[in-house]
């Protein structure tokens, strides 16, 4: 930890300016962005949409989902009944998940929720890549024929199972398909930006799953190329309950240790100074999020998977008065008001930072005059209990209450964003982003509304963002933390099945972290 050049004291008096700034009035809302069904071939039959859709808001309480099956042929329909051909997802999605989904909501079911599908991509030369595109006014809604669109454009499945009415649109449009290049990547995000330049986003899911699949230059290349399109990387991965977590299985050789998971996340994310904090010191307004990548949780071999959506993981996103359904979704997931969670160590966070000029809240920017003092404000919640079962997917709680060992405040220097063509392009790291502070429960109060406070001080010198880590080890936990940074997780392993899986579910919950997004102070010349 380190000072940089900025002064701090703890214990500041509150927010400085005006409280009404900035500060519209919304709510908070819990949802997953990455969730599988039967009619991905990868799942299990057990794993149909009603029941998917029972855990995520009848047990676990979720407000919102997006399913994202992937982008391949399906056998299955939405119940798990296999169909007499095989079809491309785009097509069983708008004959199956969807009038499904509407039905169940026409008759009163989840009626107050937001359901909206998607699906996940293998786009060409790197990893999967979840996308959702809307249509329709005043109300979107998903846009199934520019799911088929995209999926006959950009996807390898054979030409001979796709509409052959379809086809001859889509050949007169295309002269050809773009399925197999890095460059055919860059073309499909350059088809959303056309196409749905308002009404889609695309998630980069288990980004570091793989050797090789992207480099920081990549990354750049694709938000340069659609910013409000490719914001979100998911490093709060799902798939933890699989041996491997988050199923990152390269070998664990020293020249894989960018392909690991740090406390189940992505090493984009995770590592102090590295992809996220060079991109964050551009001003590059890239968020994290936290999803379960559910394709069942233990099947009846005893393979372990992934937890159910809202089990788990959660992204909490402030939505604004104002901002309904899947428009004002979209909107809030850009705006970036938002934080990712395992285990529920918080339920709630205030994060802010409030100078003269009014407030800033995660995924915003404060302007300040050069030297100006400006308060940093952290409040948080952890419930009572959180979801770990004991034994794991036995519906038997394991009483577990979530505590916070301590909050990092995370702190990086903003110095423009790097061009094309130069070395500071290449460049996956940001030498000037530390802890700037560590808190404890020596350090925060717990207020009458439940939630523990803590504020500091921060002399404004230069242009920065702030940002948050939190997690239930203490800072140096053999294995697990070392120095407060966590450390690559092992693989689980066992012959007993239940004894394995129990062990996974153990480490989930004894390895638990919360990540903000930031906020900029940009200092005024």
């Amino acid at each position: 930890m380190g000072s940089l050049s900025l002064i701090y004291a703890c214990g500041g008096d509150g927010d400085s300016g005006n409280s009404a700034i900035n500060e519209p009035a919304g709510k908070w809302t819990a949802g997953d962005l990455h969730v599988h069904t039967v009619q991905s071939d990868d799942s299990r039959t057990t794993q149909t949409l009603d029941f998917v859709l029972n855990k995520a808001f009848a047990t676990y309480k979720l407000d919102w989902m997006a399913l994202t099956n992937h982008l391949r042929s399906s056998k299955y329909d939405n119940d798990g009944t296999l169909l007499a051909t095989p079809v491309p997802f785009a097509y069983g999605m708008a004959s199956h998940e969807i009038p499904r989904v509407k039905a169940l909501q026409a008759g009163g079911t989840y009626a107050d929720k937001l359901i909206f599908s998607g699906f996940e991509w293998d786009m060409p030369t790197h990893d999967h890549l979840g996308i959702a595109l809307f249509e329709g006014a005043p109300t979107l809604q998903a846009s199934t024929g520019g799911a088929k669109e995209f999926q006959y454009a950009f996807t390898t499945l054979a030409e001979s199972q796709f509409d052959p009415a379809d086809v001859a649109v889509w050949k007169a449009k295309y002269p050809q398909r773009f399925n197999s290049t890095a460059a055919d990547a860059l073309q499909a995000i350059s088809w959303l930006k056309t196409n749905y330049p308002t009404t889609s986003f695309a998630t980069l899911n288990h980004p570091s799953r793989n050797p090789g699949k992207y480099t920081v230059s990549d990354l750049r290349q694709m938000n340069d190329l659609a910013p409000d399109i490719v914001f979100m990387i998911e490093g709060m991965v799902g798939n933890q309950m699989e041996p491997n977590r988050g199923g990152y299985t390269s070998a664990y050789v020293p020249e894989n240790a960018p392909n690991r998971t740090y406390g189940g996340v992505d090493a984009l994310v995770a590592r102090l100074g590295g992809t996220w904090d060079a991109l964050l010191g551009e001003g590059r307004r890239i968020w994290n999020i936290a999803d379960s990548d559910s394709h069942f949780e233990i099947d009846a071999a005893s393979n372990s998977s992934g937890y159910y959506p809202g089990e788990y993981s959660k992204n909490h996103v402030w939505v604004a008065d104002g901002q309904a359904g899947i428009g004002g979704l979209t909107k809030s997931l850009r705006d970036g008001r938002m934080f990712g969670v395992f285990g529920d160590l918080i339920d709630a966070l205030d994060f802010r930072i409030g100078g003269s000029t009014g407030k800033g809240f995660m995924g915003q920017e404060i302007k300040v005059p050069a030297g100006e003092r400006v308060t940093v404000t952290i409040r948080f919640k952890s419930p009572a209990l959180n979801n770990y079962q004991k034994p794991v997917d036995s519906g038997t709680p394991g009483n577990m209450k979530p505590v916070v060992d301590h909050v990092d405040l995370i702190v990086g220097d903003v110095t423009g964003k790097a061009l094309p063509g130069t070395p500071a392009y290449a460049v996956a790291t940001n030498a000037s982003t530390q802890v700037l502070r560590r808190f404890t429960a020596a350090d925060w109060k717990l207020e009458a509304d439940g939630y523990f406070s803590v504020s500091l001080q921060v002399e404004a010198k230069k242009s920065q963002y702030f940002r948050l880590r939190g997690t239930n080890l203490a800072p140096d936990v053999a294995g697990l933390t070392a120095n407060g940074e966590p450390l690559a997780d092992p693989q689980t392993t066992g012959a007993d099945n239940a004894a394995r899986v129990n062990a996974i579910n153990d480490r989930n919950y004894g390895s638990l972290w919360f990540y903000s997004n930031p906020v900029f102070v940009t200092v005024a010349p």
